[in-house]
């Protein structure tokens, strides 16, 4: 059974607001609990979503287009979650404990591909 919430008036803001987070959330195919199955702790996770959507306000990129908060089921339970796109999930992982080889491996493949593109 769904849980279905009755408004008797929506708000015309509501029904874009709405409308625009399902079209952003189509683009979001990644979930920041994926990283729990690369060896990263919750605590580690947290930290580098606050640093990726620091990152991203301060280059003036729509964090809302990235970084989209839900909740997850895992092992029976509900965590808080966040959906990520491409360049949210790139961004979570490249300010995540640089002390795990997973981290590591990710900045370096960035780097010199960035070097590839300017050489």
């Amino acid at each position: 059974m769904e849980l279905l919430i009755y408004e008797r008036k929506y708000k015309e803001n509501d029904v874009i607001l709405n409308f625009t987070n399902f079209y952003y959330a189509l683009n979001m195919k990644h979930l920041a609990s994926d990283l729990l199955d690369k060896g990263l702790s919750p605590k580690q996770i947290t930290n580098a979503i606050e640093m990726a959507i620091k990152i991203a306000n301060s280059s003036d990129i729509d964090t809302q287009k990235h970084f989209m908060p839900v909740y997850s089921g895992i092992n029976q339970e509900i965590i808080q979650d966040c959906k990520l796109s491409h360049l949210g999930y790139g961004l979570v992982l490249m300010n995540a404990d640089p002390s795990l080889s997973i981290v590591g491996k990710f900045q370096i493949d960035v780097l010199k591909e960035y070097i590839h593109e300017r050489s």
